[in-house]
């Protein structure tokens, strides 16, 4: 799954490198601290996780650079993880 780090697909989606770097970042923090996964799989690790949720068009980086999930219709929901309830 790693290897889709290095097709363009997945940077186009994010809109460059470094956006793409920040939207992993601060996902995998989200996810580390509680967040469900937005996608069905098997995968355990935490990085596929992130990936499968970007190329499926699950979530994406805000103009502000946080993470948000992309619903229906383009709407966007931020992921607030400070209302977090465990």
């Amino acid at each position: 799954m790693l290897e889709a780090l290095k097709e363009e697909e997945i940077v186009n989606k994010v809109g460059g490198r470094f956006k793409l770097s920040t939207l992993i970042q601060k996902r995998l923090v989200q996810l580390n601290r509680g967040s469900r996964p937005l996608v069905e799989t098997i995968a355990t690790d935490k990085m596929e996780i992130v990936l499968q949720e970007i190329l499926q068009d699950k979530i994406t980086l805000t103009e502000a650079g946080e993470p948000a999930i992309v619903g229906g219709e383009g709407n966007v929901d931020y992921l607030d993880m400070d209302n977090l309830e465990l």
